[in-house]
């Protein structure tokens, strides 16, 4: 296929939404070559505390109080990465915008908005800036807790046939749960919103004016599965105000992965310097995309995104039910193989909590002294002990558990300290922690008939190579790093290549425009044995605390709530 126009050299732009801001990356059709990139960090970052007082008009010491399970975003912060990263990665690429001929983006999930007819989110619409439910949910707000206990429990009793597709739990962090808790803390801006939306479409929606769902998200955060949702006598019987939920507020198109959704509007192009017309591929998710970005693409490939929580993706030829997976969607990830998704709620996320919260002033003094940052300064020292020297094991579960036992009410756990204990052995004991939490997902598939044969590692925590190494003896596995600093963004360029006609699918595109492996890490012997004994400590933690044995954590939350002012209910009420 000839992937250039008129003889010439064509690029494609991938933007890739994470957390904290969005990254926009210029891609030769070619080869794949990233030319230049963008950052733009969103000026509200995650909302935690109290509604942002530029955005929802209500002064500090007037605000609300969010409670601490809630992480919610500014829509229109979604936007300015379009109207900044994107001409700064045609700035910094120095191409000519009229060559590019695609664009793709990519976002968290589950993370959700809750928008008017015509996309406009609900609190950008007057009487609903000071409203918390009328903001972007994040994918890790976990105060959705309660009504996914509800759908889980439900679903049991009923034995609704979807539930196995995702190891037999449906997530807090999910569409169902979220939406569930929209309408029954704050009825009126549920009765407000005309679509309950995916950021991952909602941008795209953004770009080309078309509001499209994907198959991706659909599938796995949104209950899609043999082309029906949960029926509406299952939602009645969760709340009779929540029948027609599916018919009224979530059900749309469905748009394949690698499509084009339209075509980018005036508006957009104004905003991103780009060819009004241009094609805008179907939205998708940053792990998903990814792996056509690691050119893994064939059954059996694991694919671990690393960076504030970590998704693990891979496909397979035949459907098996994993206990505790986020899900299997027919072609989640590219047409014809089952596509599984497991993951961790925090990783890099904790790390940098113990970093801020857990490590003395003095370490922050000897880091600089030394010109290093303080993770880099924590990893030497932790690199110099041998496995176990700490004494300590940990649970990886400071934001949840979300595969297998997916309980976003489970917490952090570190066993072991004495007044002996310093940062750095807390500190590895956490890298390990998380480590053992991926071999138990890689377990879990194992055991359930999808053998892991590859196991590849994209996002920002490749570069610390303590970490990958541990995880290569941990699970056992040879680790290979990808090439691209940027997967999620070079992999939603591979897909606007795709949606341009430039490539006839996903595989075809990802073999020429994939990257090249970068480093790899092989599991030593030794390390291996040690880890095992230190892995059966964490396993016997985190079946104890993890499945009903002692469900210390579970009470311990229950007295937090009730020690906590209802204070979304007073924001509304005012």
């Amino acid at each position: 296929m000839d992937v250039s126009v008129d003889g010439t050299e064509n690029f494609v732009i991938g933007v890739d939404y994470g957390t904290l801001s969005g990254r926009a990356v210029v891609v030769r059709v070619r080869d794949g070559k990233e030319l230049g990139s963008g950052v733009f960090d969103y000026p509200h970052a995650v909302v935690t505390d109290t509604l942002p007082p530029d955005v929802a008009g209500v002064a500090d010491d007037g605000a609300a109080r969010l409670p601490g399970e809630w992480a919610l975003q500014v829509p229109n912060d979604y936007r300015d990465v379009l109207r900044n990263a994107v001409p700064a990665a045609i700035a910094d690429a120095g191409i000519d915008p009229a060559a590019v001929v695609g664009i793709a983006t990519d976002f968290t999930a589950c993370t959700m908005v809750p928008v008017k007819a015509d996309g406009t989110p609900l609190n950008e619409v007057g009487g609903f800036a000071n409203r918390p439910h009328a903001y972007v949910k994040l994918w890790r707000h976990h105060a959705a807790q309660p009504q996914a206990d509800r759908i889980n429990a439900l679903a049991a009793e009923r034995k609704e046939n979807w539930l196995p597709r995702y190891g037999g739990l449906i997530s807090s962090e999910w569409e169902f749960a979220k939406g569930l808790q929209l309408l029954e803390e704050d009825p009126e801006t549920y009765a407000a919103m005309d679509h309950w939306v995916e950021a991952a479409d909602w941008i795209v929606w953004q770009l080309c004016g078309n509001y499209v769902r994907n198959a991706c998200t659909a599938g796995y955060k949104g209950i899609y599965q043999d082309g029906r949702y949960p029926s509406e006598d299952f939602l009645a019987a969760l709340n009779p105000q929540f029948k027609d939920f599916v018919r009224t507020k979530l059900a749309h198109t469905i748009g394949r992965l690698g499509d084009a959704a339209g075509y980018l509007t005036a508006e957009a192009a104004a905003w991103t310097g780009l060819p009004e017309g241009i094609a805008v591929a179907v939205g998708n998710v940053d792990a998903h995309v990814t792996v056509p970005a690691a050119k893994a693409v064939e059954p059996g490939q694991l694919v671990a995104i690393m960076g504030t929580s970590t998704c693990h993706v891979m496909n397979g030829a035949e459907l098996h039910e994993v206990p505790g997976m986020c899900g299997v969607v027919d072609g989640g990830i590219v047409d014809g193989l089952w596509g599984y998704e497991a993951g961790q709620s925090g990783v890099g996320d904790i790390f940098g909590w113990f970093t801020k919260n857990g490590v003395p002033p003095e370490y922050h003094h000897a880091a600089a002294a030394r010109g290093l940052g303080i993770h880099e300064y924590l990893t030497e020292l932790a690199a110099n002990q041998a496995i176990g020297e700490h004494g300590l094991i940990a649970l990886d579960w400071h934001s949840g558990n979300r595969s297998v036992l997916v309980d976003h009410e489970l917490s952090g756990l570190v066993v072991g300290q004495t007044l002996a204990t310093r940062p750095e052995d807390t500190y590895r004991a956490l890298l390990e922690a998380t480590a053992f939490g991926t071999r138990t997902i890689v377990d879990a598939f194992r055991d359930s008939g999808v053998p892991v044969k590859e196991f590849i590692v994209a996002g920002g925590l490749v570069k610390n190579t303590l970490l990958m190494q541990i995880y290569a003896d941990v699970t056992g596995l040879q680790l290979s790093t990808i090439g691209s600093t940027q997967g999620p963004a070079l992999g939603s360029a591979i897909h606007a290549a795709v949606a341009a006609d430039r490539y006839p699918d996903i595989r075809a595109a990802a073999e020429a425009m994939g990257s090249e492996p970068g480093a790899v890490f092989t599991p030593i012997p030794a390390n291996v044995a040690a880890y095992e004994d230190l892995f059966q400590e964490y396993r016997t933690l985190h079946d104890y605390f993890g499945r009903g044995t002692n469900d210390v954590m579970h009470r311990l939350k229950a007295i937090q709530r009730r020690a906590v002012r209802p204070l979304v209910t007073a924001a509304v009420s005012a």
